[in-house]
């Protein structure tokens, strides 16, 4: 199955969320307060954001696995 542009959205944001884990327990380095603020609106929005992306990308992730 084709993947749509929410699809899409959903895979850069956790990809963007799972590189921002990294640098967190890698380094103690949040690169999103870093850029925004440490939990500014828009930091906490972009947290939101991932948080649903997963949980969108979990809840459709067997249609990705289909032909």
């Amino acid at each position: 199955m084709k993947m749509n542009g929410l699809d899409w959205t959903a895979l850069v944001l956790v990809i963007i969320g799972g590189i921002n884990w990294g640098l967190v327990g890698f380094f103690s380095f949040d690169l999103v307060a870093a850029i925004f603020g440490d939990m500014t609106v828009i930091s906490r929005i972009i947290y939101g954001l991932v948080g649903l992306s997963a949980i969108y990308l979990a809840a459709t992730s067997a249609k990705m696995g289909r032909a």
